[in-house]
């Protein structure tokens, strides 16, 4: 297996029967990942799951639903 291109990760993780996965830790620790973090999963049918950095939930929800002083 070749070396890894800089800032490229890759982990497995194994769903519960609860449908619940762990994040890794080597995986928590790259991503600032905190117990009581909130994330966000997009989705799409062709491309598979995503888990964007939990810093970047804002960003998404502003995209999605407008800014809250657009009401």
């Amino acid at each position: 297996m070749g070396k890894t291109p800089k800032g490229k990760y890759a982990w497995t993780a194994k769903v519960g029967e609860k449908g619940q996965i762990v994040i890794p830790k080597e995986a928590r620790d790259v991503f600032g990942i905190e117990p009581g973090d909130t994330l966000l999963i997009l989705g799409d049918i062709k491309k598979g799951i995503a888990i964007p950095p939990p810093d970047s939930l804002n960003i998404w929800e502003k995209k999605i639903f407008g800014s809250v002083d657009d009401e």
